[in-house]
């Protein structure tokens, strides 16, 4: 390990750790790079970028690119699907602060 880095292993529970590189990510959702690259132009998800500047996804956003690619798949226009998407991400937040509201409440 090289010192000030955590290793690997600290990130495996970690959503949001950007532990998958584009040929990876396009692989595991069975697309192409070029989708997860229009999905990246169309703001929906941002990866990071490694040191030398090579994007790098989460699971939260394999997700996202999952849903997209589900959303095109059926014949939605990608701009429609980044905002069915961004909607659906609102509403599950929103969804998930009234429940810890109405726990704090009881």
């Amino acid at each position: 390990m090289i010192s000030g880095q955590e290793p690997e292993a600290a990130h495996f529970d970690d959503e949001d750790y950007p532990a998958y590189t584009m040929g990876r990510a396009a692989e595991m959702l069975g697309t192409t790079p070029g989708f997860l690259r229009s999905l990246d132009e169309a703001k929906l998800i941002q990866p990071q970028r490694s040191e030398g500047g090579h994007r790098r996804y989460s699971r939260y956003q394999l997700r996202l690119a999952a849903r997209a690619r589900e959303l095109v798949d059926q014949g939605t226009a990608l701009d429609a699907a980044c905002r069915i998407i961004a909607l659906e991400d609102q509403l599950a937040e929103a969804l998930r602060l009234n429940a810890e509201l109405r726990e704090q409440n009881q």
